[in-house]
């Protein structure tokens, strides 16, 4: 029966994974049909992005107070209902407001997942098992989003990429409230923490809003500074009410488990490597390559192929063999050697000889190394952390792959203008400015392996696999 437990709680992380990267493969076809500007299109996405990143971290703790399923349900209700709205929108202030809400509820049902898992199997190895199903999906997601955003948006229309949602959220939901047993935590009035959340929301969404702005407005910017500057205090503010509030919201002592905090730190440089990656893949193949949008999914194919691979079938023996520690070392190395790999890209490349070897390496060193990552970020909390654990995890996942898409795209554009004022080709000075941004994200692939090796201590392989 927990099998198909874990198949529910899969599926819909896999549907909230794949609703970021299906959108973004619309958004051409969202512009045209609705009438946005170049600056006002991009709050498509990052409307989701504030609002899911902002609510990770309170999710959790609701789910350890009020109960994990009860949490899940609702947010599971509320995303798939957004899901409906965003289809329907009439205009722009319609859409970017209901992908606001489906932020929300992707925020509520993703969060206490992964403490679900921990809780529904407390063996080592059926765990690691069961976590790297849940790691394939988290690694996968936005690679399959984007060839079913392509196919759904050549086939038929932009609207389809919400739609799709509605019969996988309504099955799952159905199966969620039959399946999933159901727990009960202490209640809001044993932990509710007010202030606490009031001010890790609003310190999350800012932080966010400001990355994904300063795009716009350049780092340098007094309002990106000042908007920085409110943000880390919020978040200042918020780190001393949790360690003076009598049950704060986000207990500090979980960061003295060495593998939390360095899970965390590790996982924040990863996914600013990687996501920006697929952001400047895709543009990379659209706009040196001349791919359309529907062989540009395709294209991404055997990244997914690979990490189902890695971690569906090997990475629970590997770790079990070796320890999680040395194979999440070993598959950081593989990923940023695949991205260094692509920083040699040139305007004449070709895909089977310039981007296909980099996506088959870097799908096995990312499929190896995300449920090692996964486990060990839940590794010796406890039960009653878990929710919290969990929704951190995701929240500094939601914050590396902000950080990487507004630093990698602005490293890229800056390269390219300066080439171009050169005297170089359109094609030439956009691949200038991609590999720019590859070589970037290597280094911050190399930055994560360095941090795994430091901040997370070894253990015995067969103590790796509870984690």
């Amino acid at each position: 029966m927990r099998a198909f437990a874990l198949a529910v709680l899969c599926a819909v992380s896999l549907m909230v994974v794949l609703d970021g990267s299906i959108v973004a493969v619309a958004l051409p076809a969202i512009q045209n049909d609705l009438g946005f500007t170049p600056s006002t299109l991009a709050w498509v996405v990052n409307a989701y992005l504030i609002a899911f990143a902002g609510l990770l971290l309170l999710s959790g703790r609701l789910g350890d107070l009020i109960g994990r399923k009860r949490v899940f349900v609702t947010g599971l209700s509320l995303f798939t209902l957004a899901s409906l709205l965003c289809g329907i929108a009439q205009d722009q202030a319609q859409l970017i407001g209901f992908r606001f809400l489906q932020g929300a509820g992707g925020a509520l049902a993703s969060a206490v997942v992964l403490g679900m898992i921990t809780t529904l199997y407390p063996e080592p190895r059926a765990r690691a098992k069961a976590i790297g199903v849940y790691s394939f999906t988290q690694a996968a997601g936005s690679s399959i989003g984007l060839i079913a955003g392509g196919t759904l948006t050549q086939l038929l229309d932009w609207h389809w990429t919400f739609f799709v949602n509605l019969p996988i959220g309504a099955i799952a939901l159905a199966l969620a409230v039959r399946l999933l047993a159901d727990d009960r935590g202490p209640g809001l009035r044993d932990g509710t923490d007010v202030t606490g959340a009031g001010l890790v929301t609003g310190g999350l969404m800012l932080l966010v809003y400001t990355i994904v702005k300063a795009e716009e407005y350049t780092w340098a910017d007094a309002r990106t500074l000042g908007l920085l500057a409110v943000s880390l205090l919020l978040l200042a503010g918020f780190v001393l009410r949790q360690a003076k509030a009598r049950r704060p919201l986000l207990p500090l002592r979980i960061f003295r488990l060495r593998a939390v905090s360095g899970a965390n730190t590790v996982m924040v440089l990863m996914v600013a490597g990687l996501f920006g990656f697929q952001f400047i893949t895709a543009l990379y193949l659209q706009r040196v390559l001349q791919l359309d949008a529907l062989s540009t999914g395709f294209a991404f194919l055997p990244a997914p192929l690979s990490i189902a691979v890695m971690s569906l079938v090997f990475a629970e023996r590997l770790n079990h063999r070796f320890g999680a520690r040395t194979v999440l070392i070993g598959g950081l190395s593989l990923v940023a050697l695949a991205l260094g790999f692509l920083a040699t890209a040139q305007a004449d490349g070709d895909y089977a000889t310039d981007v296909l070897p980099a996506l088959v390496l870097m799908g096995v060193g990312f499929g190896a190394a995300m449920p090692a990552l996964m486990g060990q970020a839940m590794s010796d909390v406890a039960p009653a952390d878990a929710g919290v654990a969990s929704g951190l995890i995701n929240t500094t996942q939601q914050i590396g792959a902000a950080i990487g898409t507004a630093v990698l795209a602005t490293t890229a554009a800056s390269r390219t203008g300066s080439v171009l004022a050169e005297g170089a080709t359109m094609p030439e000075a956009l691949a200038s400015g991609y590999r720019a941004a590859y070589a970037l994200s290597a280094g911050l692939l190399a930055l994560a392996v360095f941090a795994a090796t430091v901040l997370l201590r070894a253990r015995k392989a067969q103590e790796a696999i509870v984690a």
